[in-house]
């Protein structure tokens, strides 16, 4: 299986379960690597109740290396960090950077505005909400990230679906200006499949968007979003024919954000 990039710690306040149960997980799975990415603390503190605090940060390269050592050198475990893309970011995110030697950098969009639109506590926004302004801002915005350049990996793209509201007509629209910028910042995308326990009932990416990633030359990793140690690797049989379908014959894989690629069997 392609190896697990993007996975939690209890240390986001929304996951559970210790280390050694991931690690165990992730060998069960017959993942390639598992990598390790939380939430990165946010400034200024406390920004919002489902990150790790600065303070935090010391605890969390611990239990990357109790993960380490449970692995006992059976597959390579990552270090890396889920960043929220934010106006003027820029500078906290290059500080982040430098706090460890990370293996590479996840950026995600989870904001527009004040508006952390995929969290069901906001729901009720949504219903409120022009469905078709809003998908127009996330993707600006998800472009906005593509462009900075300070990510190896830009996750979730279409998290915006995550509620199922949807505009109508060819989403072609939106998605083509992401993909040139995409392609132009040289990150890769991810398969989360998350997203299929989630209402929309979908994986990020959909299928279309995978498929204009793929003749973009845009690399992909496949990632889990694990929250729990059971879903380490969940669904990466199904996350691979998806990738088949669009095109994609290969992953990519990161070491102290260097990467080479493995064949997707």
């Amino acid at each position: 299986m392609p190896a697990d990039y993007h996975t939690h710690t209890p240390l986001c306040r929304h996951a559970e379960g210790e280390p050694e149960a991931y690690m165990d997980a992730a060998l069960l799975a017959g993942v390639t690597e598992y990598g390790i990415s939380d939430h990165a603390p946010q400034i200024p503190e406390p920004f919002d109740d489902w990150r790790m605090s600065v303070a935090e940060l010391p605890a969390y390269f611990e239990w990357i290396e109790r993960a380490r050592l449970r692995a006992g050198g059976r597959i390579p475990v990552r270090a890396g960090l889920e960043c929220d893309w934010l106006n003027g970011c820029e500078d906290w995110i290059a500080d982040l950077a430098g706090t460890h030697e990370w293996d590479y950098l996840i950026g995600a969009v989870h904001y527009l505005g004040d508006w952390d639109f995929d969290n069901p506590v906001w729901l009720g926004r949504w219903v409120k909400s022009d469905v078709d302004a809003v998908w127009k801002h996330y993707w600006e915005t998800y472009a906005k990230m593509a462009d900075s350049g300070l990510f190896d990996i830009l996750a979730h793209p279409d998290l915006v679906k995550k509620f199922s509201y949807v505009p109508s007509g060819d989403l072609d629209r939106f998605y083509e200006p992401v993909i040139d910028a995409i392609a132009g910042s040289g990150s890769v995308i991810e398969i989360n499949t998350a997203g299929w326990y989630k209402p929309c009932g979908e994986a990020y990416s959909t299928p279309r968007f995978l498929e204009l990633a793929c003749s973009a030359g845009i690399g992909l990793v496949i990632s889990s979003d694990a929250h729990a140690p059971g879903e380490v690797g969940r669904d990466f049989a199904r996350a691979i024919e998806l990738a088949k379908a669009a095109g994609y014959r290969e992953t990519v894989l990161f070491e102290k954000r260097q990467r080479r690629v493995e064949m997707l069997v």
